[in-house]
């Protein structure tokens, strides 16, 4: 073989193209990781809306701050799991967008009552969670980044949890009064 060929997968000189591995093992602890912080909002959220929804849309209260914060430090865990700053940005980013998506969707789903003119509770809570969330993911992003090339795991995720978490309450502040 040549200095070339060595960039050309075995399989195609053996003339069979064969699927790539799957990227994610489900066997390795980092890949629940990754999984539980994408989900740990959503989870949270599905948990409050089925066992004590809120009935007030315009006070923030302190499941709302719970999910933001959790939406926040999700994916803050997400990042945590990558090296180098662009993947534990985008990782952070998009755990956060998931994590978003999912609560406003829960928002709807568990909103019980159409209402013309006004958001119901459900839904106002999980758009609030989730933009103060999101606000938290994207400060956690900027920290993950910044400590990406660290060894540590821990060292790489307990500044951007913290970081996450006091934007996203911060954010629910000024969102919402409170109750």
């Amino acid at each position: 073989m040549t200095g070339d060929d060595d960039l050309v997968p075995a399989s195609v000189h053996l003339g069979a193209v064969v699927p790539p591995e799957d990227p994610e093992d489900w066997t390795r602890p980092l890949t629940w990781i990754a999984a539980l912080g994408m989900l740990a909002a959503p989870i949270a959220t599905l948990a409050w809306f089925i066992a004590a929804p809120p009935a007030d849309g315009g006070r923030s209260l302190p499941a709302t701050f719970i999910v933001a914060g959790l939406l926040a430090g999700g994916a803050a865990a997400t990042g945590a799991t990558q090296l180098g700053i662009a993947r534990a940005w985008t990782a952070t980013v998009a755990a956060g967008l998931f994590g978003a998506l999912a609560l406003i969707v829960l928002g709807v789903v568990m909103a019980g009552e159409r209402q013309v003119g006004a958001a119901s509770p459900t839904l106002s809570h999980a758009f609030v969670a989730s933009v103060a969330g999101l606000l938290g993911s994207v400060a956690a992003a900027a920290v993950a980044a910044t400590v990406a090339r660290l060894r540590s795991r821990l060292i790489r995720f307990l500044p951007a949890l913290i970081a996450g978490a006091a934007v996203a309450v911060v954010a629910i502040a000024t969102i919402l009064p409170r109750a």
